[in-house]
């Protein structure tokens, strides 16, 4: 008996200490290690409009080159982000010039449409090259994306649409965004494109935030 007592203590020994290597690694792949100041900053607590869920807003111009090179990482991010977070998507103006793509974007909104164009939006402008800040332009390019001219037109120009573009410039300055692309975690963890050490390196600084935010909300 004391030999086959020997071979069990070995086998649960082994077992536990398997367990606690678990254990450590998945306890280190929650840590954050997103750093303040450096990968990210705090701005003062905005409310979020995403209820239970973890809020994310991308901050972002259609115009930017850097929110263009993002966009494919970002989109890879959104297929699997965590059922309790909810994107956002907010442009930003800061200056009256980036409103014309701050319009663009909330008309698509308005039309629901925002799914199936806005990265189609990104392209025209940085590939074909489209002087996307004429309505003229915009109103050839949505009938060539299958929108009618008469229902782009009208959400184009209608009051919606204007109020959005107001809210949009209000939060660029109450955020403090200072370039895009931005990303806000829960309206209190801020990072932007030039703070990790790459672009792409956003996004694992993002999940670090929504690791924070989580916390912060459970206690």
């Amino acid at each position: 008996m004391a030999p086959r007592m020997k071979v069990h203590t070995a086998a649960r020994r082994a077992f536990l200490l398997a367990l606690a290597g678990f254990a450590v690694a998945a306890s280190a792949q929650d840590t954050p290690r997103a750093r303040q100041n450096l990968e990210y900053r705090l701005i003062e607590k905005q409310p979020v409009e995403t209820g239970d869920k973890i809020e994310v807003i991308d901050f972002f111009w259609y115009g930017c080159p850097f929110c263009n090179a993002l966009q494919p990482a970002l989109e890879a991010w959104i297929k699997r982000k965590p059922d309790d977070v909810a994107l956002r998507r907010v442009p930003v103006l800061l200056r009256d010039s980036w409103a014309p793509h701050a319009r663009i974007y909330y008309t698509l909104e308005l039309l629901n449409e925002v799914e199936r164009l806005h990265l189609k939006v990104y392209h025209s402008y940085h590939v074909e090259e489209l002087h996307m800040s004429k309505p003229d332009v915009m109103e050839q390019w949505a009938a060539r994306n299958g929108i009618e001219r008469r229902k782009w037109l009208d959400a184009y120009y209608s009051p919606e649409v204007d109020t959005k573009i107001a809210r949009a410039k209000r939060m660029t300055e109450i955020y403090i965004i200072k370039g895009t692309p931005s990303l806000v975690v829960d309206g209190r963890y801020l990072t932007s494109g030039d703070m990790p050490p790459t672009l792409r390196g956003m996004i694992p600084v993002l999940d670090d935030l929504i690791r924070l935010a989580r916390r912060d909300r459970g206690k």
